[in-house]
């Protein structure tokens, strides 16, 4: 999640250096090679038109990063919820998202708001915790790194197209709650009804940021209590 270490020399433009101030990993963190989550490939301009949140106000999210290792550009772009968990004050950046729909929904994420931290692209991916908004949507300085995974070209210091937010580990769920069960849910519910009929996770599956309604969080959230299906 923190960027690739940068040459103590380089030049920053001010906006780069005012973001990476605000990172909570900041320069230091960036002494060693960290873990990145995995780099999202950028949209066409186009798909920028994508529609933002449907009309409808979401207040809980699902967030979905790799905790598995896997070497892209030379960097481990491994993050899980332990490696967040690990970091001082338990808090990161989200950074690296590229795409436009999913960017949009971190630009309508409020502090205090709740996601589910999602372990994705590994050999049982689900919900692993729930992770805490610390800050709101703000300039994502990786895009402008071009030693970075997630160095966007096309994007400009003085008109950025990539933002993120600051995240904060708030607990692990009582028990791992897998993909595998949630389709499980959601065949169910799309059948006979219920709240996982439309969730996100299965009708906008290659979004990296999602949306969820309360009763979608809410109802994934109990099954924590429960054995799985």
């Amino acid at each position: 999640m923190a960027p690739k270490r940068r040459t103590r020399g380089a030049a920053k433009t001010k906006k780069e250096s005012e973001a990476l101030e605000a990172c909570p990993e900041g320069d230091a963190a960036r002494e060693e090679p960290r873990k990145r989550k995995r780099a999202v490939p950028t949209e066409k301009p186009q798909d920028q038109k994508s529609v933002r949140s449907s009309g409808t106000t979401y207040s809980h999210w699902l967030m979905k990063s790799e905790p598995e290792s896997r070497i892209e550009n030379g960097v481990d772009v491994k993050f899980g919820i332990e490696d967040l968990r690990a970091l001082p004050n338990q808090t990161s950046c989200w950074d690296g998202v590229r795409n436009y729909q999913a960017r949009n929904f971190m630009r309508d994420m409020k502090v205090g708001q709740q996601a589910f931290f999602y372990h994705s692209n590994c050999k049982e991916p689900g919900i692993a915790g729930i992770i805490k908004i610390v800050k709101e949507a703000y300039v994502d300085h990786t895009q402008f790194d071009k030693k970075d995974v997630h160095y966007d070209p096309s994007s400009k210091p003085d008109n950025p197209k990539w933002s993120m937010v600051d995240v904060k580990f708030e607990r692990m769920t009582k028990r791992f709650v897998p993909l595998a069960e949630l389709k499980k849910y959601h065949l169910q519910h799309k059948s006979k009804g219920g709240p996982l009929s439309n969730m996100a996770l299965f009708t906008r599956a290659r979004l990296s940021v999602q949306p969820l309604t309360t009763e979608e969080f809410d109802f994934v959230l109990s099954l924590e209590d429960t054995d799985a299906i």
